[in-house]
């Protein structure tokens, strides 16, 4: 599914309730090797000068958190959730969930302050379906 929301043009007839700055746009796939897809275009957008953050909310195993990214290229940024494993089920420890929402919550502000001109939000949704980030809280950001 891919969905695509972006501001309205002047020739535009769509109203919306409030205003929407820059381009939203939701993948999901069934699919393990949708990544490789995101990953090489995203890829492509950093070579051409473009600031690009990778957001794995779910990835953990390799010391990668929001305080020691991998950076491809200069432009590319790639972070995961700072535990020693991945997540695969919605019971966290205290520490597990601290890590989660310190990811959540440094995402946010780095959309916030404009620093990326593209954040690709991976395995957001399983976080959301996990219920370890509020549905809600995520369409309000978004």
């Amino acid at each position: 599914m891919v969905a695509q929301l972006e501001t309205q043009s002047i020739n535009s007839t769509l109203t919306l309730p409030y205003p929407v700055e820059g381009l939203v746009q939701v993948f999901t796939s069934s699919h393990r090797n949708f990544f490789t897809s995101v990953m090489a275009q995203s890829l492509r957008i950093a070579g051409q000068g473009t600031a690009v953050l990778i957001v794995q909310f779910l990835k953990g195993g390799i010391r990668q958190g929001q305080d020691r990214p991998i950076q491809l290229g200069q432009n590319l940024d790639w972070i995961r959730c700072d535990l020693p494993r991945c997540i695969d089920t919605p019971h966290l420890d205290d520490t597990e969930n601290q890590a989660l929402q310190k990811l959540w919550q440094y995402t946010q502000e780095v959309v916030c302050e404009s620093k990326y001109s593209l954040v690709v939000l991976d395995e957001l949704s399983l976080a959301i379906n996990f219920g370890l980030i509020p549905e809600t809280e995520v369409l309000a950001f978004l």
